[in-house]
């Protein structure tokens, strides 16, 4: 499969088969795939916590569950989490995202991110990125101290949906050459 195929077939999933785990050896790749993202000035301002216990992973699901006005109970399905924690950037990226205005560790984060959810796709597992949960819970939970930002749950698993038409904006309404929505010859 060529890369656009591949992500054009990567989803996010939201109905997983509780009954298969996910093996270890995938999770190992996963996570090392993500340990080779990018980040600024290569602060690498993450720690990633998988969380695969039956019984911690039921109550790290109802943390993405109990505020969201019924949203996210599929969270619960899913066989493995790996929550994104952030941490300090290092001096380099510090002083730039100062300089420049721009917070590098939620970018570098959200580049992380990417690569779990396609390494995931590539052992052939869907995977769903959470951004709605209870903090607070989530923190007490996992043992993450109160002066750490809990990012991001991403909830991974063998998937039971079927791959779905991506609906996306046209190519020429969100890309322009030489400028800011340029006239473009598509």
């Amino acid at each position: 499969m060529d890369f656009p195929e591949f992500v054009s077939t990567r989803q996010s999933d939201r109905a997983f088969d509780p009954d298969h785990p996910v093996e270890k050896e995938k999770i190992t790749r996963i996570v090392e795939a993500a340990r080779l993202a990018p980040s600024a000035c290569n602060a690498q301002p993450w720690h990633l916590i998988v969380v695969d216990d039956p019984g911690l992973k039921n109550r790290v699901a109802d943390a993405t569950s109990a505020r969201t006005l019924g949203m996210n109970h599929f969270t619960k399905q899913a066989p493995v989490h790996i929550v994104l924690v952030e941490e300090k950037v290092n001096l380099t990226s510090g002083i730039g995202g100062w300089v420049m205005q721009k917070d590098y560790a939620q970018m570098d984060l959200g580049i992380i991110a990417a690569h779990i959810v396609l390494a995931a796709h590539a052992e052939g597992l869907g995977s769903c990125i959470v951004g709605w949960f209870n903090e607070p819970k989530m923190r007490a939970l996992l043992s993450i101290p109160e002066n750490k930002r809990v990012w991001l749950d991403i909830v991974i698993g063998y998937s039971v949906q079927p791959l779905r038409p991506k609906k996306r904006k046209p190519l020429q309404e969100v890309v322009s050459y030489n400028g800011y929505k340029h006239r473009n010859d598509w």
